[in-house]
């Protein structure tokens, strides 16, 4: 939803707020705070309520166990909410080169019950991936080297179902 969500809302222009009716007949609302950049979509239909909300400044909000890679600045936080769960995909800029980074995730992961099922490399892009079979929820970080490979920039996308 979240994908399909960015582009339904590109295609609103430079209008900060307003109504539609996506490709498939649902009620969906926007705004864009223009001094911050944060949007925000809500699409009602008749299993629910699911909203959107993406900007540097939305409030970043992890499972239990998990923290931020220390001295992590966020450049975006997407929140998408559906009625079955809840899906975060946060981008960040880290001091630290992304094997550090991702070895930091992957010590929360397992500390916090998630199976891990992938670890990659490549060209020095960091992977790491699993889940959680208590309550099906998911997470992905990946992180890749600046020039230096000093710092890293890198992606967490975690996702949560309710009722577990």
């Amino acid at each position: 939803m979240a994908t399909g969500a960015a582009l339904l809302l590109a295609a609103c222009g430079s209008e900060t707020s307003g109504e539609f009716k996506t490709e498939d007949g649902k009620d969906a609302e926007y705004t864009i705070d223009k001094e911050t950049g944060e949007t925000s979509m809500t699409i009602t239909d008749e299993d629910g309520e699911a909203s959107l909300r993406a900007g540097a400044n939305v409030p970043v909000s992890l499972p239990d166990g998990f923290t931020l890679f220390p001295g992590s600045k966020v450049v975006n936080n997407a929140v998408v909410n559906q009625p079955d769960g809840q899906g975060t995909m946060i981008t960040f800029e880290a001091e630290a080169p992304a094997d550090k980074v991702v070895a930091h995730y992957r010590d929360a992961a397992k500390a916090a019950g998630f199976d891990i099922q992938l670890e990659m490399n490549t060209n020095g892009t960091q992977m790491v991936a699993g889940e959680r079979k208590a309550d099906s929820a998911t997470i992905s970080v990946t992180a890749s080297p600046d020039e230096g490979g000093g710092a890293s920039t890198g992606q967490i996308i975690i996702a949560t179902k309710k009722g577990g």
